[in-house]
This record gives structure tokens, sequence and C-alpha cells, in this order.
């Protein structure tokens, strides 16, 4: 089968485009013919050696962590899926991800996948949409009428944010540059905020009882968004190379987020998606042997999106 691996750490050029050997599913798994996979940031910090410390992956190594596809094999003791399921996932950041025609997955971190969009399409979901999901819920606590201010309202995960904060009746007050405000107020933002033009601490008219940082700001920046947060509020960072700063005078929290694999919050995800409630938007799709081209764009700063990564059809 094809794959993309990297056989040493690099720049995008390290990427090759291989036949490997198809895998077999052992127990509890399965083994998922792949329509797509996405692009994540840190896709390029794995393949660059900058994370060997906290996600520790052996070489060679296919990346991609989402996986949209067909399930196409399955290991003892898999009762939950069946042959010809539609799938998607957020695979283990140090294992084989989905850059590949075949890739195996524990059976238990699948869902079904939505039926509302294309196959490929639902590739662009699992992680920064369980990013948002566990950044503004599992962490932030959020609830309706609270007051959240998105830091980095532009990006993906971004976009969900802004989406699952006013489905819950939040106030929404995003932050992002002149590109993309015209999404993000399309997304449901009460209030937009750019960045390039305006301090946004001094534009907020009142506190904010959640803050979610999702752009690599300054550590400075970062500190000046606590000062706007109520007491006993939170501050939520997904940048995890800089800790969350606190506030404990005013119970502030600093929380760092490493967003997890779940699959019950990725099937709540799947289901809004299939109602109408959540939008996925994909900016871009590429072929499989074209990945290293994208992680060429994302290295120079000129990802239009999220992008998927088309397998097979």
């Amino acid at each position: 089968m094809k794959a993309v691996r990297f056989h040493e750490f690099g720049g995008p050029e390290a990427l090759v485009h291989e036949d490997i050997e198809q895998p077999t599913p052992a127990a509890g798994q399965v083994r998922i013919r792949v329509a797509a996979t996405s692009f994540n940031g840190v896709d390029g910090n794995i393949r660059a050696g900058f994370m060997q410390g906290p996600i520790p992956v052996a070489l060679p190594h296919t990346p991609g962590l989402d996986v949209a596809g067909t399930v196409d094999a399955l290991g003892k003791g898999v009762d939950d899926f069946a042959v010809g399921d539609r799938v998607i996932g957020f695979l283990p950041m140090t294992g084989d991800g989905a850059a590949a025609e075949y890739v195996i997955a524990a059976a238990d971190i699948l869902t079904g996948a939505p039926k509302s969009i294309p196959l490929a399409d639902a590739a662009a979901l699992p992680v920064v949409g369980l990013t948002a999901w566990q950044a503004l819920f599992d962490h932030g606590q959020l609830r309706a009428g609270q007051r959240v201010l998105i830091n980095g309202a532009g990006g993906a995960v971004g976009d969900y944010a802004v989406q699952l904060a006013k489905e819950v009746k939040a106030h929404v007050i995003a932050v992002a540059g002149p590109r993309h405000q015209a999404r993000v107020k399309a997304a449901g933002a009460d209030e937009v905020l750019d960045h390039t033009s305006s301090d946004v601490v001094a534009a907020l008219s009142e506190p904010v009882d959640l803050v979610v940082n999702l752009a690599p700001v300054t550590p400075e920046i970062l500190a000046g968004l606590v000062t706007v947060i109520r007491d006993g509020g939170a501050l939520v960072n997904t940048t995890v190379w800089m800790a969350a700063p606190s506030d404990k005078e005013r119970a502030v929290q600093g929380i760092n987020l490493f967003v997890r694999s779940d699959a019950d919050q990725l099937a709540d995800l799947a289901a809004r998606v299939n109602t109408g409630e959540l939008h996925v938007e994909v900016a871009q799709r590429v072929q499989l042997a074209d990945l290293a081209d994208v992680h060429q764009q994302a290295a120079a700063g000129e990802l239009p999106g999220k992008t998927v990564i088309v397998v097979s059809a």
C-alpha cells in the first residue's frame, strides 16, 4: 500500500511517498481503508523533531492524527463495528497515523462518521473539534449567559469554538485578523476584535468569564489576557510550549490543554454536524502524494485554512 512517512526528523522534504506493508489488526483493533486525514500544526512539529520529549515517535513514522474512512477488517473481539462502516477518529500521537491507504486503530477511539458531509471532509473534525470542546467545556466549564473571549478564533479550532460556545448561549467575543473576520461573524460571534489594529484588552467593555487562547502569542500578551477575566474565571491555553498564566489572588485559573481522544465526545460532535448545528469547513483538499507541499505551506505560514489530505475516493 502507499503511505507518506519520514525516516528522519527534518523539514517537509523529509516526507516520502512510498510503498509499505499493509497492516493487520490485532485484538480490539480495526483496519481502516483511509478516505482522508488532515493537517494539524502538531504534525509539522513532530516531523521537525520538536516534540520528541512529549510525543516520542518511532522512525520511520507516518503522520496524520485525524482519520476518516471505512472499516476494512476486524481484530478479535471487536463487536461495535462491522466491515463497511464509515468511521472517524483521533489516532494516538505516538503511533502511525492515517497518511496511508490503510491504518490500524483501536476500536474504542472510533465513532461513526457524519452522514451529512463527504466522508473525506469528516477528517477535518476530530482533533480540532475535540480541542474546541475540551477547552470550552471540560476545562472552561462554559455555561449559558457567560462571556467567553476566543483568541485565535480565525483558525480551525477557533471556528468550532465559536460555534459550540454559541450553541450553549454564551456571549462570544472572537479575536481574529481581517482575513478571517467575515467567517468568524458567520460562525456566530457576538463581537469580533481585530488584534492587528486594536488593543484587545483595552477594547473590552467588561470582564469575561473565560479566555480560550488558540494563538501563538507572546507570554506578555497571554498574561495581559488574564487581566480581563473576572474573579474566579479561567484561561485555557492550547499553546503547549508556554504555560498558562493565572492570578491566585483573584482565583483566576490558568489551565494548559493537552487534547485527548474521546469517542463519546466525537460522537456528539458528529451528531451536531448531522443536524446542521455544527458546520465543517474545509479550505483545501490535497492528494496524499502532495502532503509534503502542505507541510511546506504550513512552515511558510501560507495554509489557507483546514486542509484535508485525500487518500481514496
